[in-house]
């Protein structure tokens, strides 16, 4: 037997040991990227580091988190796009980016059908509505909120984490749902946002419910209300906006994991098993629980539906408020 034959019976009894066929095996992969759109220490980056810390050995030999902040998320998303399709970089985004941006702007730099494949779901969770020092310590519910704001229209105002995001958008539909006009301030992210309502420069934050929970204890931000249909458990002692009055007033969001448009689907495959392996392992959960989030993974199917969903019901919604990334 020549010496290119015993290779190659070596390598064909080392890949039927390993329990795979040889030819079709992934690739291992050397660095991975998750690239995330927002701030450091929100919760985007809490799931993104989290699950770095976990990829890194099953997935790839090592894992980063590679932070493109700005435009709203789409910085990032543009950054996975023109990624190569080998499963070294995934994205984690919202799902503001990809299923209410198409409704508020014009021209995208990406298409969130054909540019990103879904691999999956990684968190869901609801918003929270806070106040700020800038807010007498009287006011303790939104409708509270709202007869300060009609009595001090100047300082009528609040933030979130992205302009035409989820957030945003709860803001806006509490706004109106008062019949109050306030302005709306758009950061790069929640955590910059509640900086500045800890320091009196904005009136109130719409945003996650886990970006609140680490400010909370200080006094300096006070949580009036959360998006659910019951209390959030994480905050069980604040109303929901339905307890408080204002009916149909449900509103989650979830963040998603995404590779490139052209990934195969052996490099979807390995990555969604990765994810989700990581996502029920119990120090992963509780990490993610002590910033509000709830893990919960899914197939790549299952969040291409759950985005179609979202993307349809966010168009009326968009149209009713009439907002625009242009106006």
């Amino acid at each position: 037997m020549t010496n290119n034959r015993r290779q190659i019976l070596q390598l064909a009894l080392t890949g039927l040991a390993a329990g795979m066929p040889l030819i079709g095996r992934a690739q291992s992969i050397e660095n991975l990227k998750i690239i995330s759109g927002f701030a450091a220490g929100g919760t985007v980056d809490t799931l993104a580091r989290r699950l770095a810390t976990h990829l890194a050995g099953p997935y790839a030999k090592s894992a980063i988190v590679d932070t493109r902040a700005g435009a709203g998320g789409q910085i990032a998303i543009s950054a996975l796009k023109t990624s190569v399709p080998d499963g070294g970089s995934l994205l984690v985004t919202p799902m503001s980016m990809l299923g209410i941006y198409p409704h508020t702007y014009k021209k995208l730099p990406y298409d969130p059908l054909t540019d990103l494949t879904p691999v999956s779901l990684g968190v869901v969770f609801d918003m929270g509505f806070a106040v700020g020092p800038m807010v007498p310590a009287t006011v303790k519910t939104v409708p509270e909120f709202l007869e300060w704001c009609k009595a001090n229209p100047n300082n009528a105002n609040f933030g979130s984490p992205a302009p035409g995001s989820v957030p945003h958008f709860v803001g806006e539909l509490i706004g109106r749902a008062g019949k109050v006009d306030m302005r709306h301030v758009g950061f790069r992210g929640s955590q910059p946002a509640i900086l500045d309502l800890i320091g009196g420069q904005i009136a109130a934050v719409s945003a996650p419910v886990g970006e609140f929970l680490q400010h909370l204890s200080g006094g300096k931000v006070r949580l009036l209300a959360t998006t659910g249909t019951t209390r959030n458990k994480f905050v069980p002692g604040t109303g929901t906006l339905i307890e408080q009055g204002m009916k149909d007033m449900v509103f989650g969001e979830w963040f998603g994991f995404y590779l490139p448009g052209k990934a195969s689907a052996d490099v979807v495959a390995k990555a969604n098993a990765a994810i989700r392996a990581a996502l029920a392992d119990k120090d992963v959960v509780s990490g993610l629980a002590a910033m509000g989030l709830e893990a919960k993974s899914s197939s790549p199917a299952e969040l291409a539906a759950i985005l179609k969903t979202d993307t349809e019901k966010w168009g009326p919604i968009v149209k009713a408020i009439g907002f625009t990334a242009e106006s």
